[in-house]
């Protein structure tokens, strides 16, 4: 049965190796997740735990039954603490990027700006890695203001190239290979965003802080 713990996050039982911790909301999420995983995301997890998942408005978390029970998965759930985002700390990622993108300058248009007013907002922002999905080294980033939120296109291309940097919704992201994509284009980077040969194979982890930077 779902519970509810003393901070209002709700855990539900996902199978008999997983449970969901729902919250209110993606700064709700990031914070929680920075609370089980450290603000750099490198504080040791329990003997047992698998791995913690962030999501939108939920944080997956999966662990191995022969190493550690169910009851003390849970009681680690509920003991964590949010984390707040402290100025100066946790992992950076710098990324330089190319603005010009086939979007860009009807992006500039929609929001009332010049390209030159989006492209200083783009990079003076600092953007956070709220969690991955869509494809591998795809990270979801935020930042703490919503002047930079669009919509996504009314037809998406059937081929973004890689490097891509997009807008759509509160979100920016760029593209770590080749695929259909709907995001408002606005410039390109050629910084890996994947590479399986290496032990971490993401170039921006969930958690991470990003700034981009004009090329």
């Amino acid at each position: 049965m779902p519970s509810r713990d003393r901070s209002g996050r709700v855990l539900l039982p996902c199978g008999d190796s997983a449970f969901l911790v729902e919250l209110p909301g993606l700064s709700a999420v990031i914070a929680y997740y920075r609370g089980l995983t450290g603000v750099s995301g490198d504080r040791p997890l329990p003997a047992g735990i698998v791995d913690v998942v962030p999501a939108a408005r939920t944080v997956l978390v999966t662990f191995d039954r022969d190493m550690i029970r169910p009851s003390e998965v849970r009681d680690w759930l509920e003991a964590a603490e949010p984390a707040a985002v402290v100025a100066g700390t946790g992992r950076e990622v710098t990324l330089e990027v190319s603005y010009g993108g086939p979007d860009l300058a009807e992006t500039a248009q929609f929001l009332g700006m010049s390209t030159a007013d989006l492209v200083e907002l783009h990079t003076s922002s600092e953007w956070t890695a709220a969690f991955s999905g869509f494809a591998p080294g795809f990270a979801y980033l935020v930042t703490t203001h919503e002047r930079l939120r669009v919509p996504r296109r009314n037809t998406p291309r059937t081929a973004v190239p890689a490097g891509s940097v997009g807008l759509a919704g509160e979100f920016s992201g760029v593209y770590p290979r080749s695929s259909p994509g709907g995001w408002q284009l606005i410039g390109t980077t050629t910084a890996a965003l994947w590479d399986a040969s290496k032990a971490e194979p993401a170039l921006i982890r969930p958690g991470d802080r990003v700034r981009f930077v004009e090329a």
